[in-house]
């Protein structure tokens, strides 16, 4: 240090100033060696004065202060969203899938949400969470503690300890209560708590969000479920129509109506059908292994899941009108805001880590150089008085603490703002989508029944002489073709509804919420 300034280092003393068997503390910084040492004599003043002294020097000698740092990010306004969105406290409703009136998806459901292994884990955020609410809650309080040690040294001859200790071997022992409390004139433990708590209740919503979607993923496992059962059905149905039109022309030939050329396309069409029966099955066990594995269970539950028992066309009915802010139901835009409150509350506690930190402190116990001294009442110690520490140089680590707290605020702004921007477009979409397949349907279902009162009328002329074996497959085809689509726009229809459903927050009504 030769050749430096005695301001241009800082040093770390703590001072104990005891007046009336009171004890002060105080930790100062960037004060020069020759101050330093006059307050420790007694040269500038005595006692409370003294202390009071040191502080104006420090405040005065304070050199970090906050940097003026806004968020860059601004939360988006309804208003560019083309929809009134308005957060809100409100919570999904629970157990919507009962509107199926299915109570083997109600049993399905149950077990998804208890063994889910996603979910579990998102519950064990929530505790893990709440365990540093409860280490930040602390830290508002005060803390005591109890400390005691004893050690065999010698002592030096031509130190502070006098004969006969000095160049001796003694026990030396110490034990006594400790009690500290951080005053938090600042705000900055409130600020640690406020952050804590946002970060609990977000990890909270998050695992609504996870129990939404896996509510959603198995509703919509068990649709397709049904879809696929009901191809199997269209399959199914498909090959014995074309097995009456095999005997049929079977008949025929016989008769000399037809020839081989006609009883060979009308044998190709029967294992064709059963082709598409076949992968119906195998896309309905498919089905089926997906929601053992959302439930939470293996290949033995395979056998017991039934087939569903639904009326897709009836599930979940939109409601005439669907209000705006039921997107404020989402547990994921709600999360997101919570963290946004979350970083505000951590810049805060970044910015009251500038300004100096004010601590009570108190002991007392017994202190002596020999362990049967320890216990004796002359060999008591006792004191207590305030603490101050102020932050002067720290090589910029402060200001990149506080840089980084706002950029964790324009972080969760962004987030937030991608959260309300997606669920936004995830309504519209599937608005959209319900609107076009109802439309559809009532398009398709004529088509159905004209292919059907054309294939029958087909049949009869076949039957009759009147028209040939590939009239009756040209028409058969289209039926086929028919029910597929019929199948699946109203299987669809019913999985739009689910994923609007999913889209506004769990509920159709904005009334709902949990109990």
């Amino acid at each position: 240090m030769a050749g430096v300034p005695p301001r241009s280092f800082c040093c770390a003393l703590q001072l104990q100033i005891l007046d009336d068997g009171a004890m002060q503390t105080l930790d100062a910084y960037a004060v020069s060696p020759k101050e330093m040492q006059a307050l420790v004599s007694g040269e500038s003043a005595r006692g409370p004065f003294r202390l009071i002294v040191v502080a104006l020097t420090l405040a005065l000698q304070g050199c970090i202060t906050a940097p003026k740092l806004d968020p860059q990010q601004q939360m988006i306004a309804s208003e560019r969203l083309g929809l009134a969105v308005q957060v809100s406290t409100a919570m999904p409703v629970q157990a919507w899938w009962r509107a199926f009136n299915d109570p083997q998806l109600d049993q399905l459901m149950r077990q998804a949400l208890a063994d889910n292994p996603s979910l579990a884990q998102a519950m064990a955020r929530v505790r893990e969470a709440r365990s540093l609410a409860d280490v930040a809650q602390a830290g508002i309080a005060p803390s005591l503690s109890f400390n005691a040690q004893e050690t065999r040294q010698r002592f030096s001859g031509h130190d502070v300890i006098p004969p006969p200790y000095a160049g001796t071997k003694r026990w030396e022992g110490h034990e006594g209560l400790n009690l500290s409390w951080d005053i938090d004139f600042w705000g900055r433990q409130d600020s640690l708590l406020k952050q804590a708590r946002s970060r609990t209740t977000a990890a909270a919503l998050d695992v609504a969000s996870a129990r939404l979607a896996l509510s959603g993923a198995v509703a919509q496992a068990y649709i397709d479920l049904y879809r696929n059962d009901a191809l199997a059905d269209v399959a199914q149905r498909t090959e014995a129509q074309r097995e009456r039109i095999l005997e049929i022309t079977r008949r025929r030939v016989r008769s000399g109506l037809d020839t081989n050329v006609e009883l060979r396309e009308a044998s190709g069409a029967v294992p064709e059908a059963h082709v598409e029966l076949l992968q119906a099955q195998a896309a309905a066990a498919l089905d089926t292994h997906q929601l053992a594995a959302l439930s939470g269970q293996g290949a033995v539950v395979y056998a017991q899941i039934l087939r569903p028992r639904l009326d897709p066309a009836a599930i979940l009915p939109l409601p005439a009108a669907l209000p705006a802010d039921l997107l404020g139901h989402r547990p994921d835009v709600l999360a997101a805001r919570d963290r946004i409150e979350s970083a505000r509350a951590g810049q805060a506690a970044a910015k009251a880590a500038f300004y100096p930190d004010i601590n009570l402190a108190a002991f007392a116990g017994t202190s002596a150089v020999g362990f049967d001294n320890l216990f004796h009442g002359s060999s008591g110690a006792y004191g207590a008085g305030p603490a101050i520490h102020l932050p002067l140089f720290d090589a910029g680590r402060l200001r990149a603490e506080y840089r980084g707290a706002a950029a964790e605020i324009d972080d969760a702004i962004s987030a937030y703002n991608q959260s309300v921007l997606q669920a936004v477009r995830e309504t519209s979409d599937q608005l959209s989508l319900i609107e076009a397949l109802n439309a559809q349907i009532v398009q398709q279902e004529r088509s159905l029944d004209d292919a059907e009162a054309a294939y029958n009328l087909a049949e009869e002329r076949y039957q009759a002489g009147l028209s040939s074996n590939l009239t009756v497959l040209n028409t058969e085809s289209a039926v086929l073709r028919a029910r597929r689509e019929h199948v699946a726009l109203v299987s669809g229809g019913a999985i739009a509804r689910v994923s609007l459903l999913l889209a506004v927050g769990g509920s159709f009504d904005p009334g709902e919420q949990h109990e």
